[in-house]
């Protein structure tokens, strides 16, 4: 499993799995030596790419560093300064993208929303996960999922997170039977939050439950004053795109061949909202 650690005072996650290093969270004190820090890592390593969400003042130190742009949202940090994602890549072959799956992707952004933002089914209730639900949220995220770019399958990793307080699970339940969990991961400092880890369980998709959990998570997040939300979605699972497209979430990038999930490496959307 890639790990999570910090590089100077900054925060990466990297390893074989992903084969590539994502620097989640820059620290200014580290500007001056991070790339070069990264590169070395890279080439140590054997990994195919490094994928950096920065601020929108550190893009020109990237660029003299060969990286291209591949995301960008606006307001990210404290609703003010922009976040770019910016990628390197060390083999060629990982920066190629089928022509196929942008004309899919071109094709679900140009769909009018449709979202008319239907009530909750009665059977149905959404709730803010607890500590003692964790065995029963691994068992849904093992099931749903083959590979994951974070252990969001193991019971430890659920309830360090949830105790650290820089992850909400929301879970879906019928008739107290738990089918389907999302969560809001937090940049609480910057007033953003990534919403991620959605999981519904086979039987139960197609009724808009994810889009119910985004709407859930949302009304949270505008309750704690976040300015933010983002999301980073599978290229080859339109379902998702377009809950966040048919929630007024806006398309501003692809991030090519970047993850590691379902057993595969797979290119990633970036949609974001700002509210």
């Amino acid at each position: 499993m890639d790990r999570i650690e910090k590089l100077g005072h900054s925060t990466i996650h990297h390893g074989k799995d992903n084969n590539r290093i994502y620097l989640m969270k820059l620290d200014k004190n580290d500007r001056a030596h991070i790339f070069q820090q990264l590169d070395e890592l890279a080439i140590t390593n054997g990994y195919s790419k490094i994928i950096a969400k920065v601020p929108a003042s550190v893009q020109p130190l990237l660029l003299m560093n060969n990286y291209s742009q591949e995301a960008y949202i606006p307001n990210f940090y404290k609703g003010t300064e922009g976040a770019f994602f910016m990628a390197k890549y060390f083999n060629s072959e990982r920066s190629l993208l089928a022509i196929d799956s942008l004309l899919n992707l071109a094709d679900a952004i140009s769909l009018q929303n449709n979202n008319h933002k239907e009530p909750l089914p009665e059977k149905f209730s959404i709730e803010i996960m607890k500590i003692q639900h964790v065995e029963e949220m691994g068992k849904i995220y093992r099931q749903v999922f083959e590979t994951y770019p974070f252990p969001i399958t193991e019971s430890a990793y659920l309830e360090k997170t949830m105790r650290d307080g820089c992850v909400i699970y929301f879970g879906i339940w019928d008739n107290g039977k738990l089918i389907g969990l999302s969560s809001a991961e937090l940049d609480e400092s910057n007033l953003n939050a990534e919403m991620t880890d959605f999981a519904v369980l086979p039987e139960y998709r197609g009724q808009k439950l994810a889009s119910f959990l985004l709407r859930e998570m949302e009304n949270k997040m505008k309750a704690e004053n976040y300015k933010t939300l983002y999301t980073i979605s599978r290229l080859f699972s339109p379902g998702i795109s377009k809950t966040f497209i048919n929630n007024d979430y806006h398309f501003s990038g692809l991030l090519v061949n970047n993850t590691d999930i379902s057993g595969k490496i797979e290119s990633m959307n970036v949609f974001y909202k700002s509210i």
